[in-house]
């Protein structure tokens, strides 16, 4: 059975890479017709997930979308939107439009690593330079602490990782590599001591929900599969204590055309990079279409409008659909949105230092709601979302004393004024300095100021 499946597949694949060599993505990147934004138009042989594979790409290219236009009737897929750097800046460099077609046309051309099925649908590529692990289970205070520990006491050096939390749930993807030979992980034994420590720290006490731990030697799109592996948690359920805070959730409704067969979905929120990218991720993994779309994201407040059916053609058919796709839409939204006071971390990277770090944070009543690590060239940066444990602001006095037990380097801070309200300090923005006492300076490894 499983042969036959993997043979489908493989017919599969070579039936998309057909298709491709003989209708090849075309792309232009348009500079001059608007004043404020750079324009890139996008059409190609239709496909389920091309419109996801297209806002996946500009996303990588740290591309901040402001309009688009979708269009994706019979047989033909043709997009067009304005973008902007991360400066808020139309592209300037002539060789910087040059590499931004490139890259879309092989991302999307007969080569490209993209595959669209729901069993598939994340890139997968082997890697000798690390082992991916994905982690879910309820969320609770210290818990990113406790799975760096055991990470370390394993000698496992974490490389990347990405974490999200969202409605008491936890997801994280994190690339790992052996202590000892800087590489992944291929000792079999070890990887099942990993997974089975892991799933103990993540199971904790709660018997009414799952958690889950998994290991592979290879490398995964992480936002895609966080979407997926929460998703796939039903994080969107909510509890009946959640009804209060209505008012501060997106507005999502939807409702259906009856003349075209069509469900229109439409949200408002509040703006933020890669919005487009999480809503439409989720309508992918729903095994919906988005067949027209108009996305205006240019003030403070975004705008989408789609209009979608199911992959087997049929519109949002009932009640329960309807709210399903609504409280779906609403924590594809939500799980990216950045509560807490903002940390940033610049350093050289060492055995230990995430563990060390989320440490000092869970001894000082600190919990992180969402997490970024990358390690590039023997340095890590560091991005923690925080709050205390009560889900509070961060009191100036707990910063204060985190400064005092853990020494001489320097943290970029960002937050609101309701995070930060020393008077000595700016309430948005002020670096947190002494942080490492002199005697742990050289132990912890942070001998790098950020400024």
């Amino acid at each position: 059975m499983d042969g036959d499946l993997s043979s489908s597949w493989d017919s599969d694949d070579e039936y998309e890479k057909f298709i491709r060599r003989m209708n090849p993505p075309r792309v232009v990147v348009d500079n001059d017709s608007c004043a404020d934004a750079t324009v890139i138009k996008v059409d190609s042989a239709n496909k389920h997930g091309i419109l996801l594979e297209v806002v996946q790409v500009l996303m990588d290219l740290n591309l901040i979308i402001t309009k688009a236009y979708i269009s994706s009737d019979g047989g033909w897929f043709m997009d067009v939107f304005n973008v902007r750097d991360r400066d808020g800046n139309k592209i300037g460099e002539e060789m910087k439009l040059n590499e931004i077609n490139d890259f879309i046309r092989k991302s999307l051309g007969e080569e490209s690593s993209y595959i669209p099925s729901r069993r598939r649908s994340i890139d997968f590529m082997p890697s000798s330079d690390h082992t991916s692990i994905e982690l879910t289970g309820t969320d609770r205070p210290g818990l990113l602490s406790e799975v760096c520990a055991v990470l370390s006491d394993l000698e496992c050096n974490v490389v990347n990782a990405e974490v999200w939390t969202h409605n008491t749930r936890a997801a994280a993807v994190m690339q790992v590599s052996d202590k000892g030979t800087g590489t992944a992980i291929a000792d079999t034994e070890k990887l099942s001591r990993i997974k089975k420590l892991l799933y103990n720290v993540l199971k904790g006490s709660n018997k009414s929900r799952e958690a889950k731990t998994a290991v592979s030697v290879g490398a995964t799109h992480t936002e895609r599969r966080l979407h997926q592996m929460m998703f796939d948690d039903r994080d969107y359920e909510r509890s009946g204590e959640d009804d209060g805070n209505v008012c501060h959730r997106p507005k999502v409704t939807v409702v259906n055309w009856f003349d075209k067969d069509y469900s229109m979905v439409t949200i408002r929120c509040k703006d933020r990079p890669k919005l487009l990218f999480d809503t439409v991720c989720t309508l992918t993994d729903m095994q919906y279409v988005v067949f027209h779309g108009n996305v205006d994201a240019e003030g403070p407040e975004a705008y989408q409008e789609y209009y979608i059916r199911h992959i087997d053609g049929s519109p949002v058919n009932s009640e329960a659909e309807r709210q399903r796709v609504i409280q779906c839409l609403e924590a594809a939204i939500e799980r990216r949105v950045s509560e807490g006071l903002k940390l940033e971390l610049c350093t050289s990277d060492r055995m230990g230092l995430l563990s060390d770090v989320t440490r000092i944070f869970r001894e000082n009543g600190l919990t992180v709601t969402r997490a970024e690590v990358t390690t590039k060239g023997g340095k890590v940066f560091n991005i923690f979302y925080v709050r205390d444990a009560a889900g509070n602001s961060v009191d100036p006095k707990t910063l204060d004393d985190i400064r005092a037990e853990i020494g001489q380097t320097v943290l970029q801070v960002k937050g609101h004024s309701d995070h930060l309200k020393s008077p000595q300090e700016s309430p948005t923005r002020f670096l947190l300095g002494s942080l490492f006492k002199s005697k742990s300076l050289y132990n912890l490894g942070l001998i790098r100021s950020y400024t």
